[in-house]
């Protein structure tokens, strides 16, 4: 009796165990699955780059802009990549301007990674953020100008005070209309300037525009096959 009884409710978790792995086990999997490794890397040059002036074969550094995951591993700001200029013509009548450049590895402080990217025709505009007005009293009137900034302010005057009463030296010595770089947030196209790659994936730069000229301050993309992932 006592094995007839038991058979049931065995079965019975059996079949509700075997439910709760079936539900369990695809989100296990989800979990472990690593997140997909970056398209592109944002970089500043450490030296300027111009088409026809650069010498072919110039071994360049750029500094990573932003921590980026690339195959699993999380390169760290400031990074220094390495590689060097695959190809460097001035504009002519006919021809366009052309520029290759190649990145091969990266090193920071822990570590190191083997790249392959190229350059590619993107870049990333700062971003200005002006901070709020934060002047005290009455708004000052634009007549009687000193120096072309406004109302020359009376000390003398008890409607206007600078900052609030109370307020601590370092706070009225600062610039309340100053403006700050808060870096990348978007990618935009650079204006007249092409790309194309090559069987073996080299990716080149080209404009008929003018000579392709590159900065140390401005934050460029670097990209290994996919041209198209950028164009966002």
């Amino acid at each position: 009796m006592f094995a007839k009884s038991i058979l049931p409710q065995l079965a019975f978790t059996v079949i509700c165990s075997a439910t709760l792995f079936s539900q369990q086990t695809p989100a296990a999997a989800a979990s472990s699955t690593p997140t997909a490794a970056a398209t592109d890397l944002p970089v500043i040059f450490q030296q300027k780059i111009e088409a026809g002036k650069t010498p072919v074969g110039t071994k360049i550094q750029a500094k990573l802009d932003m921590a980026t995951l690339v195959n699993g591993t999380v390169i760290p700001r400031n990074a220094v990549l390495s590689g060097e200029v695959l190809e460097s013509v001035a504009r002519t009548k006919t021809e366009s301007s052309r520029v290759s450049i190649r990145v091969d590895s990266a090193q920071w402080k822990n570590g190191t990674a083997t790249l392959k990217l190229y350059l590619i025709p993107w870049y990333y505009p700062p971003v200005i953020d002006t901070a709020p007005n934060l002047q005290y009293g009455p708004q000052q009137s634009d007549k009687r100008t000193w120096n072309g900034m406004g109302q020359y302010p009376d000390p003398n005057s008890p409607a206007y005070r600078p900052f609030p009463k109370g307020a601590d030296s370092d706070q009225a010595s600062s610039d309340p209309n100053s403006s700050t770089s808060t870096g990348p947030r978007h990618r935009v196209r650079i204006k007249n300037v092409e790309a194309q790659r090559t069987s073996n994936g080299v990716i080149t730069l080209l404009s008929a525009h003018s000579d392709i000229k590159l900065d140390k301050a401005t934050t460029y993309v670097l990209a290994g096959n996919d041209l198209t992932a950028t164009a966002k």
